[in-house]
């Protein structure tokens, strides 16, 4: 092996090389920080946002600027960022550019699959409804929004009372619960690309938020689409393992195997040996950035990148820092490892837990990086839907 080309001509690439692209590639390098969460958006493919609050930690981590203003623009003001029920069933927010082909890459099956599953609930839970029903209320709130202009599911069950209806799921078991047929049938036709949601009443934090139409993107082929979605990620994540890909875009394996053959991807060496995946023209060493730290929160895009983790996650800090059905919680990074975790007290202190001796240098930055985080939060309280041990732990 020479360069870290082995004598068979696949390029090999050392962790520390996949470090240092993540704090390139993922603008988490202070010098690689930039001016618009849209900006932050494509490095990453999208941000999750499951949780409200991940849109907004992980975005200002990675701003020269932080605030939430700027993320708010981007969601509410000139909607150039759009959130979808996509990859792995998970809610991520995109570029508007970028959303025809995450939309026909998985949104719209995932959208058949919701409206099959509700259909089966509503048949088995309610009364009188069928697939008729259903479509004639889909139509029927369509038509609600489009003279409101924006509105919540409560307000547009009052022009469409079928909202109101409930379901009663679980019945006799412990958590047994309702469950009303707008949260659901809203987030379906969220799914299927027809409304979005509007700014939350409330602070940013609120789960609380109005629906508005949205114009209907341009058909984008399947396969193409699937294409595109692959090239960006191995763009941002590469290399990186087909089970990689698999799990992060959660197809079959075949569509995956077909996506990476139609971005014309390149093999390459890990360390260990296992086999990895880049883009054509991607085998070159990147240079080191600037060491850096990072306060990222739960479900942050870089946490959840990749099924294997080792390269950057020791496996005996995972049961601290993941919840029982493996959502990452809020993690402390040094130049590419996951370090410890942290958390916001009531009282607006930020606190962490380190697992590694970090050294002064270390130990000085994530400071930093915790008062930058203080300053734009200011009076904002986070707690983060993933609740993990150790983030509960430091709370107490």
């Amino acid at each position: 092996m020479s360069n870290g080309v082995p004598s068979n001509g696949v390029r090999s690439i050392s962790d520390d090389q996949r470090r240092a692209r993540a704090g390139r590639r993922h603008l988490l390098a202070p010098s690689r920080r930039v001016a618009r969460v849209e900006q932050v958006a494509d490095a990453l493919v999208g941000l999750h946002a499951t949780d409200a609050a991940t849109v907004y930690l992980s975005a200002c981590a990675r701003l020269a600027e932080p605030s939430a203003a700027e993320v708010e623009r981007a969601l509410y003001e000139d909607v150039s960022l759009v959130k979808l029920l996509s990859m792995r069933r998970t809610i991520f927010a995109v570029t508007e550019e970028f959303a025809p082909y995450v939309s026909s890459a998985a949104a719209r099956a995932i959208a058949v699959k919701e409206r099959a599953t509700l259909l089966k609930h509503l048949r088995e839970f309610a009364e009188g409804w069928d697939e008729p029903r259903l479509a004639e209320t889909e139509r029927a709130v369509l038509a609600a929004l489009a003279v409101r202009g924006e509105a919540t599911t409560s307000e547009l069950a009052v022009d469409v009372p079928a909202l109101r209806e409930t379901m009663l799921m679980s019945q006799g078991k412990p958590y047994e619960a309702r469950q009303s047929v707008g949260s659901r049938l809203l987030r379906l036709l969220a799914s299927d690309g027809h409304v979005r949601r509007c700014r939350p009443r409330g602070s940013w934090l609120s789960s609380s938020y109005p629906w508005a139409p949205v114009p209907q993107w341009p058909d984008v082929p399947v396969r193409e689409a699937k294409a595109e979605v692959v090239r960006r990620w191995l763009a941002a994540y590469g290399p990186a393992t087909v089970e990689d890909v698999k799990w992060w875009t959660g197809w079959t394996l075949g569509d995956v195997r077909k996506a990476l053959a139609d971005v014309g991807a390149v093999d390459v060496v890990l360390s260990g040996g296992a086999a990895g995946l880049v883009l054509p023209g991607d085998t070159e060493p990147v240079e080191e950035p600037e060491p850096w730290a990072a306060l990222l929160p739960a479900l942050d895009p870089t946490m959840m990148g990749w099924r294997g983790r080792d390269w950057y996650l020791r496996p005996q800090d995972v049961p601290a820092l993941f919840d029982r059905a493996g959502n990452a919680g809020p993690t402390l990074w040094w130049c590419g490892r996951v370090v410890g975790g942290w958390a916001q007290r009531p009282d607006g202190e930020l606190v962490w837990r380190l697992f590694t001796d970090v050294g002064v240098e270390g130990r000085s930055a994530i400071e930093a990086e915790a008062a930058r985080l203080s300053l734009w939060l200011g009076e904002v309280r986070v707690t983060p839907r993933i609740r993990t041990p150790l983030e509960r732990e430091l709370v107490a």
